[in-house]
């Protein structure tokens, strides 16, 4: 394995073991709701806890996370994050009751926010950046894959050896992970010191809890005044989070507000809100839809959607290829117009008694759109970041992707109970009402990706530059440079260059 540390390719690989585990474990619970409340004897309620804690204590602590990475070292911080995710996951595994699960997923959840900001960090620091685009394709790629496959993979689990092995089958691959951390990622660490800004994450924490809890849980409270009184405070925090980061823009503050004078870094963090708002208001409705109202096993509905994986799966590398020669603003805008299109011929197709088979061909677009989307997504968003704001910039854009995920569970989650509710009250068939509903919640991403299509439009598009055939090669001093990033205590190849103890290359 020597020769494979530091290794850009094998650093990945490593990255996207442990990024994968902790998206897939956002969707892959949804499908198993009906066997946990089942196997542990659960309302509904303390069941959709064990969905919200993970994704709250995720949200939460996203930005922070990104700040201690800057300060201990990137390695070390995703190192720690697998351990507390796999053992976590056993004890999510092992729960013997509702409470216990629940407190697991929370811990969980502070296990992925620990890893998920450190993949792009490191990402950034060992890939040069005219290869960038194809590794960051790469791990968008693993992000859209993780989300699409979770109700499929959950589905073949739950049926075929139950409920808790959605969270066991994290193990192996957390060992694995952990064993190819310590073997081929460099440990890079900061050449100076950093300062903690102990207020800052503090504001930071109390503002995403507050947006975060108050837009999960408002449905289940009927928007009642305690939760309108938890996001104005949020919205209070907010404002009071950005002035002190406003006053600290020289002491090195969590967001540096440098980062969104790139027009660019700015359109895409609000289109992976945006995107993630898409992909829950398709999954959740579509996957009730077909257990109750189709009455497919937990199995055959993850097979229906299995296509959009695989087709994203397949596309999602080529797309960040793609990017890096002639830019991602007309993949994006394809991608969007393509997802779209598939939502809608989903919502037209499905009826009170559709074959699985005829959902194919909207999957199917559904997988080229998300394939097109999210590595050219990733690729603009940090192309023009330099590996000091690497870091700040992977928190945002993490943080940013959780709260869409969380709106957008929040806000299909409103509209299938309250048009629901009203279609069966009026005396009409669950099979119809839902039929209406689902009808009705397709326009919520249509609209959202629409917004993200238009707002693709401001993106500067970028062009590989064409290098002369007589160019000549660069003299051999020029390689004998210090890595600027920081020091890298670990002996690879990083971004093409051999480096020694001290960070020079050799």
């Amino acid at each position: 394995m020597l020769k494979w540390r530091g290794n850009p390719w094998a650093v990945l690989a490593t990255l996207s073991l442990g990024f994968f585990m902790t998206l897939l474990d956002l969707t892959i619970v949804n499908i198993a709701i009906p066997n946990m409340i089942n196997g542990l004897g659960a309302s509904l309620d303390q069941t959709l806890w064990v969905v919200s804690a993970y994704a709250l204590a995720l949200s939460v602590l996203l930005i922070t996370a990104s700040r201690l990475g800057d300060m201990r070292g990137p390695r070390n911080l995703f190192a720690a994050g697998l351990v507390v995710f796999t053992l976590a996951s056993v004890a999510c595994g092992f729960a013997p009751d509702a409470a216990a699960l629940i407190a697991a997923r929370a811990v969980q959840g502070l296990g992925a926010a620990l890893l998920v900001p450190q993949t792009m960090t490191l990402i950034v620091s060992v890939f040069p950046a005219s290869r960038r685009g194809s590794a960051l394709g790469v791990w968008g790629t693993v992000a859209g894959l993780a989300t699409l496959s979770g109700p499929t993979l959950g589905g073949v689990l739950v049926s075929a050896v139950g409920w808790r092995w959605i969270f066991l089958v994290n193990v192996p691959i957390g060992i694995v992970a952990l064993a190819l951390t310590f073997l081929v990622v460099p440990d890079i660490r900061p050449s100076r010191a950093h300062r903690f800004d102990l207020t800052g994450v503090l504001l930071a924490t109390a503002t995403l809890f507050c947006l975060a809890f108050g837009l999960q849980e408002g449905e289940r409270y009927q928007w009642g005044p305690g939760i309108r009184a938890l996001l104005a405070a949020g919205a209070v925090l907010a404002v009071g989070f950005l002035l002190h980061q406003r006053g600290r823009q020289d002491r090195e503050p969590l967001v540096p507000f440098a980062l969104f004078k790139d027009r660019n870094f700015t359109v895409m963090t609000v289109l992976v809100g945006l995107v993630s708002i898409a992909m829950l208001g398709l999954v959740l409705p579509f996957n009730l839809y077909l257990q109750s109202v189709l009455h497919m096993s937990a199995m055959k509905a993850g097979l229906v959607l299995a296509p959009s994986s695989l087709v994203s799966m397949a596309l999602g590398p080529f797309a960040g290829r793609m990017s890096d020669r002639i830019g991602g603003k007309y993949l994006l805008i394809t991608g969007l117009a393509l997802y779209a299109s598939g939502i809608l011929a989903i919502a037209l197709i499905a009826g009170p008694a559709t074959s699985w088979y005829a959902f194919v061909p909207a999957t199917l677009l559904t997988g080229l759109g998300v394939g097109c989307i999210v590595a050219p997504m990733t690729t603009e968003a940090m192309r023009n970041v330099p590996p000091r704001l690497a870091g700040a910039a992977s928190g945002v854009n993490n943080t940013v992707r959780q709260i869409g995920s969380v709106i957008g569970a929040a806000a299909v989650g409103a509209l299938v109970q309250g048009q629901l509710s009203a279609g069966v009250s009026a005396g009409r068939s669950y099979s119809a009402a839902f039929l209406s509903t689902l009808h009705s919640t397709a326009a919520l991403p249509v609209a959202v990706l629409t917004a993200g299509l238009l707002a693709c439009l401001l993106i500067r598009n970028h062009t590989k530059p064409r290098t002369p055939a007589t160019a000549p090669a660069p003299p051999a001093s020029s390689m004998r440079r210090p890595i600027s990033s920081g020091v890298v205590r670990d002996r690879g190849t990083m971004s093409g260059m051999t480096t020694n103890r001290k960070g020079h290359a050799a």
